[in-house]
């Protein structure tokens, strides 16, 4: 899925987005509250990763105006600041979870998870949906029939993005803003080259095309 991380530090910014990436997230980056604040209301991210001590705009005040004009996006705090009080402070403005420096990235990155899972109700560890088991820690694929396949960063964001959503049209305007970021070359036709790849491993009627809407994962189960 696509991560909007807010913060300033430029060495932990590195750090954090290329575990990110290596976990199969697309990440953008803002290092001032102004500048996340505004991308945070493009409604294009599934969780934001947001530091307190920001320049221009401090992180609750990011936060309180986000949940001001009822944007729900997920927020994870990150930051120093993580005496009891301030905690409170942070879930009083509207945030979901709470992670203080310094902290162990496999933490971050299971916390991330937590949240993407609970958003759209599905428990956390391996997600089971249309008789698919994907692993996210491995990004791999397991069939019913036990076979399993290795996937791409961007076959895993995109099986990822269908299993979380089954049953729902997602247009390729849509997958591609949650499948890439924002240096990426934002080419649809990509997606449609991408989802043939999932249908040769995982089988094609499982992805059902729309004309001029987009594709349908179709969970087998239901």
């Amino acid at each position: 899925m696509r991560l909007l991380l807010v913060e300033d530090d430029k060495n932990l910014v590195k750090s954090v987005k290329k575990a990110l990436e290596k976990s199969g997230f697309a990440v953008d980056v803002a290092y001032d509250g102004v500048e996340g604040e505004f991308l945070g209301n493009e409604g294009i991210y599934s969780v934001a990763i947001l530091d307190l001590g920001l320049p221009l705009r401090n992180g609750l005040e990011v936060l309180a105006n986000w949940r001001a004009c009822s944007n729900a996006l997920p927020v994870l705090v990150l930051t120093a600041r993580d005496a009891w009080y301030e905690k409170v402070d942070g879930f009083k403005a509207g945030a979901d979870d709470y992670l203080g420096k310094p902290f162990h990235i496999e933490e971050l990155i299971a916390r991330v998870n937590a949240l993407i899972h609970r958003v759209n109700r599905q428990p956390s560890g391996l997600l089971k949906v249309g008789g698919l088991t994907l692993d996210e820690t491995r990004q791999q694929v397991t069939t019913e029939t036990g076979l399993t396949h290795e996937l791409t960063g961007t076959e895993f964001r995109l099986l990822r993005c269908f299993l979380l959503n089954p049953g729902r049209v997602l247009s390729k305007s849509a997958l591609t803003d949650l499948v890439y970021d924002l240096d990426s070359d934002k080419n649809s036709n990509v997606i449609e080259v991408y989802v043939n790849h999932l249908r040769r491993l995982l089988g094609k009627e499982r992805f059902e095309t729309r004309r001029g809407q987009g594709y349908i994962f179709k969970d087998t189960d239901t």
